[in-house]
């Protein structure tokens, strides 16, 4: 028999993070400026980056890229979400939507990818200092990077496809502030059933490809530094690496929290987590990578003391 064509829903609406209007005003504030510092933390990376000679290396080629990804990360999610908080009108079309979550997926996946990429740069750095010029070329830099945003859009394209390709006739309201596909896999009248294998195993396959890297790669990295007999070097081996496990672990601690769970156990408990790492994260990284790297902080300090000195 043919399949009738169930869906009714030519737009939806974002239920929000609440629905008390003076909160919605101290929220508001509080997500601008993150928002605000984020976009400034980030670009101001990169531009330091373009600005000074000596950070024209595979590491923060990879953290410019990084700090790229982290604003379109949040900006992907934020600005709608401001918007939602001042107005009561909260709708979102079907392709609005569906290109919020596309993004969305694209720029998350890229994020963690990279941060695989940066384990294996610091690997070759720290176990092959010798060679590292050699193998961290700019060749292998662009490739590194250009796979992480092709196995992203790829993943994107499969959730966003495989997500609206379902009929959603059981109601039009997401109980989250953005669209993401857990709640969008609620209100579908269809089977779900290959969507959430789908959503596992995409998921899994990018976060453990990432995860794998990063954890091989330290494996290497912690048995070299151990076999260094100044207390110096190693303490200088562990601060080049201590940013990015920062990063990796509040990242991968919110993923796992969030995907690598049962549908039955999601809650209004999760709306905090997302929150964490859609508009926070891409906040914290820039911040993370600049306070505790002695180059980032030097070459800023000596770009102030330049321009105050003009």
């Amino acid at each position: 028999m043919e399949r009738k064509n169930h869906t009714s829903v030519t737009e939806f609406l974002l239920v929000g993070l609440t629905d008390d209007s003076a909160l919605q005003i101290l929220l508001f504030v509080f997500f601008l400026n993150v928002y605000i510092i984020t976009l400034l933390s980030n670009i101001g990376i990169i531009v330091l980056i373009r600005m000074v000679p000596r950070l024209y290396t595979p590491m923060y080629f990879f953290l410019s890229n990084l700090s790229f990804i982290d604003i379109c990360y949040s900006s992907a999610v934020t600005p709608n979400m401001l918007a939602n908080l001042l107005t009561k009108n909260r709708v979102i079309s079907i392709n609005g939507c569906a290109t919020q979550l596309c993004f969305f997926t694209f720029y998350g996946s890229a994020e963690c990818l990279l941060l695989g990429v940066m384990a294996y740069d610091r690997y070759v750095a720290i176990c092959k200092p010798l060679q590292y010029i050699i193998i961290m070329n700019k060749m292998l830099c662009f490739q590194l990077v250009t796979s992480a945003y092709i196995v992203s859009l790829c993943n994107a394209l499969i959730h966003t496809i495989c997500t609206f390709r379902l009929d959603f006739c059981r109601s039009n309201v997401i109980n989250h502030f953005y669209c993401d596909v857990p709640p969008l896999l609620e209100l579908s009248c269809s089977d779900t059933f290959i969507n959430e294998l789908t959503l596992n195993i995409v998921v899994a396959f990018t976060g453990i490809l990432s995860l794998l890297t990063i954890l091989i790669s330290y494996c290497y990295i912690l048995t070299t530094i151990l076999q260094i007999h100044s207390t110096k070097g190693r303490h200088k081996a562990f601060s080049t690496c201590s940013s990015h496990l920062t990063t990796v672990a509040i990242l991968y601690g919110t993923i796992v929290f969030m995907y690598l769970r049962p549908k039955s156990s999601y809650s209004n408990h999760d709306k905090v987590v997302s929150v964490f790492y859609t508009v926070v994260i891409p906040m914290l990284n820039p911040l993370i990578y600049s306070l505790r790297n002695q180059e980032v902080k030097g070459s800023l300090m000596n770009i102030i003391k330049q321009k105050f000195a003009v």
